[in-house]
Order: structure tokens, then C-alpha cells, then sequence
């Protein structure tokens, strides 16, 4: 047995046992009361009245009556576009040193998050939860000792208006703390490169001389990055590279439309351990082996609020009515979809992540992502999650044998008459018409609204296959290969023409 394996695992459990926490409840308490104090005297902070909200016996309350929703657009616009220009206490004490750049899923113009110092110990410790909770799954001694290969975007920020700028899983890496370095691969020289099939390649040229056990990243960048490794060294699968995998850390996106492709690429089951990893902040991670469900990080620099996800609630941009009710930690439901809202150590107030999640767990805070408020297709009525779509195209992948992991759609007229057009990504050939008569039949089932839907006004279903790498090129055409990505689920019609026409394209050249 690893003697060091050995003495980092007994640490870890011995951890466990001895670090007892607080109520999720009252710690989101003791989080939302520290975030007002720190902010009170900043130029939020005295617009809201957080002085104020302070003095009430009910804070949570009156802090959801007195400070409106903000999105992305909002918040930049009306408070952190003064902190851009370097004006200090706008919506955080003082200035922060980063900000995080985030293409999200609409527009080709990058988002710019402030991540301050108080954010970056946050997800740092958050991080540090993570590893804590490996204690819960059973891996041997030995695998602390193994390397981590840590798939993310450049570490090369740039410096721009006084700050350092780049993508959240860059800014996190170059602050890695300086006893997990030797851990970490592919290493500095490797990480700080910008182009992504320069930085796959040589990783795959230099695979062999690390002993790798664990693997953390976003699932669609880390299939190709194994795909290219094994490719290179012209075996079966990644275990004849790194025969000592036994752990990935995924995040960015859900994991479940790439477990059936991932796990090809395996010759040994490995242990999946999700997290909530954003631009915005270190949300939650799979904290237990006996579920694929998250725990919120209730007491570290984030506060949360839930807006029950109706169609009422959501503008046809994807933002929130001010009207919308939100709930506490303490007033939610299980099973119910939720638009989530933070307040954050970088200076976002209640703000408008785009996710929406559904609480598994309330005692242990533990959720699942079910979509986003944008990739909601709502039109004639058929109220579509992107939850319900993930859930129907898993019964095709069992009923056809099938690999879908990706896929978009949209409303589309044709003739006067509305259809919902799928593009799926899959290597397998199947037959059009069939596929999209089963795929219209579990979306039936899996929900009312869509099946009323169906026999009004929405005509039909078209399904369109295509190659899953058409999704990669598409999103690194419109935004950066290898970096924190979201795929547009659901398509406006003017953008999936440009889709379409990006796949005829592709097409053409093959």
C-alpha cells in the first residue's frame, strides 16, 4: 500500500468525521447577513439600502422585496460596466483582480464576469469540499498519490483595463496552490497555450510519461482529448494509456448525454463525480456515491434564491419577470423545477445564473441541473424543457442503440405549419422518419403540455442526424474550442438557419 496514499486518505477520512456542518438553512442565513455587511457601503449597497435590509427581523425577506432580478445584461450595464472603467466599491468592496470571460450560449460577444480575490478563496475552498468528500467513495490508498489531468482553457490571462481576464477554468488553474503542482497535469507549459489542438496533441504525444488517476473537465472537450490520445498511441482504449484511471470530475454541462460515448473509450468502469462549476462561481458537487445528485455549497461566499421555473415567470428573452415569486432554501419543494438565482462575493445580486435546477434532497441541499431558461421552447404552447428532451433522447439511445451526445432544435414553419426540427449528433445510421415517430411519442408521454401541443397547433417532428464533431466545429467557429462551453439547445429561427447553413457546409467538405 502508498504509504503517502495511505496518509492523505487517512487525513481525508479523518476529516470527515470531525468537520461537522451547519444546516444548509442557517447557513444560507449567516451567508446572505455577511454578503450585506461586506457590500453595505459599496454604491449597490447604498442605492438598495443593505443598511437597512440589515436592521429587519426578516432579512431574506426583505432583501427579495428591495432588490430586483438582475441578468447578465442588466448587471453589466447599470453596475459593472463602471467597475470596467476601474472605478472602485461599485457592486463588491474595492476593485476585483479578474474577470471571468464567458461566450455563454446566445450571441458572439464573450460575457465579462468580475471574479474577485473573496471568489477565487471560495471556489478554492469549495475545491477543497470536493476532495473532502472523496472519503464517501470507495478508491484505494494509492489513488492520491496518482496525477490529475486537468483539461481547461488557457492559463495565459490576459491583461486588459487593469485587470486579468480569461475563462473561469484558467483563472482557477493559475491559481492552483503550490502543493497540488506536482499533482497536476498537463502542467503549466502545456496549460498556458492558447490553441486547443496544439494543446491536445501534445498531450497526447506526452501521455505515457504521466501516471494518471483522475481526469477533470468539460465532458465533450475530454472525449475528444481521449479520443486523440488513444488515436496517437493506437490502442483500444484510455486504460492502456493510464492504466490507473479511476476517477473523473465532470462539469460545465451534464454528463449523462456523454456516458454512453465516455464509457467506450473505458476498459474499466470508472467513478463519476459531477460538480457546478460557473463563470459566477463554484455552485455545488456530488458530495456521495449513492447518487448522481449535487449538494449546494450553502456557506461559502454564494447565496441562493428559487423562482419556480413557469412559463409566466420567463420573458421571451430568456429573462425573469420582475413579478416572479422566489423562495429560501427553507421554502422549497421537491421535484420542482427552479430558476436559480445567486448572490455572490464578486458583487452579482440576485442574478440570473440561466440554469434552472430540481431539488433530489432538501435536508442535504443535494440537486440535479434540469436546463436552462433560454433553452425552453415554448412556442404554440409546447412547453419543452431541455430535461424532458434529455430524458426522451435517452429512450431513443436505449431503443434505436444509439450515441446522442449532442443535439439542438427549433421551431421551424414550413408552409404555415410549425414543426419542431432536431438536429442529433450520432455516428450511428438510422432511419429519419422512425426516429423522429419515436421521438414524438416519448415527449408525448413525458409531458401534457406538449402532447396538447401536438394535436393543435404544432404540425409535426423532423429529424435531421449529423456528425456529433459538427457541434464541436460549430461551437468553435462561434466561440473558443476547448473552453467553457454550453451547446445551444433550443435555436431562435433566424440562428438556426445560420446552423443549418453551417451544416450543409460541413457537409460539402467531407
Amino acid at each position: 500500500m502508498a504509504i503517502l496514499g495511505s496518509i492523505i486518505k487517512t487525513a481525508i477520512d479523518l476529516r470527515g468525521a470531525l468537520v461537522s456542518e451547519d444546516s444548509p438553512i442557517e447557513s444560507q442565513k449567516e451567508v446572505l447577513i455577511h454578503l450585506l455587511e461586506k457590500a453595505k457601503d459599496t454604491a449597490f449597497g447604498k442605492y438598495y439600502g443593505f443598511s437597512k435590509i440589515l436592521e429587519s427581523e426578516e432579512v431574506q425577506k426583505t432583501f427579495a422585496e428591495k432588490v430586483p432580478y438582475f441578468d447578465y445584461h442588466q448587471m453589466e450595464t447599470e453596475w459593472w460596466n463602471k467597475t470596467q472603467e476601474g472605478l472602485e466599491d461599485i457592486s463588491w468592496p474595492g476593485k476585483p483582480t479578474y474577470f471571468a470571460r464567458s461566450s455563454g450560449t446566445t450571441g458572439k460577444k464573450s460575457k465579462r464576469i468580475p471574479v474577485t480575490d473573496e471568489m477565487v478563496e471560495a471556489i478554492r475552498s469549495a475545491g477543497i469540499k470536493q476532495v473532502g468528500a472523496l472519503a464517501n467513495f470507495d478508491v484505494p490508498s494509492d489513488f492520491y498519490e496518482k496525477e490529475i489531468m486537468m483539461l481547461g482553457s488557457s492559463t495565459n490571462l490576459e491583461d486588459k483595463d487593469q485587470f486579468l481576464e480569461g475563462e473561469i477554468s484558467g483563472i482557477s488553474a493559475s491559481n492552483i496552490p503550490f502543493w497540488f503542482r506536482g499533482f497536476y497535469k498537463p502542467g503549466e507549459e502545456i496549460a498556458l497555450m492558447e490553441d486547443w489542438d496544439e494543446k491536445v496533441e501534445t498531450i497526447a504525444k506526452r501521455a505515457r510519461e504521466w501516471d494518471i488517476g483522475a481526469l477533470s473537465g468539460i465532458p465533450s472537450w475530454m472525449e475528444l482529448m481521449l479520443k486523440k490520445v488513444i488515436e496517437y498511441h493506437e490502442v483500444e482504449t484510455i486504460h492502456d494509456v493510464w492504466p490507473n484511471l479511476q476517477a473523473y470530475t465532470t462539469g460545465g454541462v451534464a454528463f449523462q448525454p456523454y456516458e454512453k460515448s465516455f464509457n467506450q473509450l473505458l476498459a474499466d468502469p470508472i467513478i463519476i463525480i459531477d460538480t457546478y462549476l460557473a463563470s459566477e462561481g463554484f455552485m455545488a458537487f456530488q458530495n456521495r456515491p449513492e447518487t448522481t445528485s449535487m449538494k449546494l455549497v450553502t456557506d461559502n461566499g454564494i447565496y441562493f434564491e428559487f423562482v419556480p421555473f413557469k412559463p409566466e415567470y420567463i420573458n421571451d428573452d430568456g429573462s425573469l419577470s420582475q413579478d416572479a415569486p422566489s423562495l429560501t432554501l427553507a421554502e422549497v419543494e421537491l421535484d420542482t423545477d427552479y430558476v436559480l438565482i445567486i448572490s455572490t462575493v464578486s458583487g452579482a445580486w440576485r442574478y440570473l445564473i440561466g440554469d434552472t435546477i430540481a431539488f433530489t434532497d432538501i435536508e442535504k441541499a443535494e440537486i440535479k441541473i434540469t436546463g436552462r431558461t433560454k433553452f425552453f421552447l415554448n412556442v404554440v404552447g409546447s412547453q419543452l424543457s431541455v430535461n424532458k428532451m434529455e430524458v426522451a433522447l435517452r429512450e431513443m439511445e436505449e431503443k434505436f442503440d444509439l450515441k446522442i451526445p449532442e443535439f439542438t432544435l427549433a421551431a421551424v414553419k414550413i408552409d404555415g405549419e410549425f414543426y419542431h426540427h432536431w438536429y442529433l449528433g450520432t455516428e450511428t445510421t438510422v432511419n429519419n422518419e422512425e426516429l423522429a415517430d419515436a421521438l414524438d411519442e416519448a415527449l408525448k408521454d413525458a409531458n401534457k403540455n406538449y402532447s396538447v401541443a401536438r394535436s393543435k397547433a404544432l404540425k409535426g417532428v423532423i429529424v435531421s442526424i449529423v456528425s456529433p464533431n459538427v457541434f464541436h466545429e460549430w461551437n468553435a467557429k462561434n466561440k473558443k474550442k476547448g473552453g467553457q462551453v454550453k451547446m445551444e439547445k433550443v435555436m431562435n429561427e433566424e440562428k438556426f438557419k445560420e446552423f443549418e447553413a453551417f451544416v450543409k457546409e460541413e457537409n460539402s467538405l467531407d
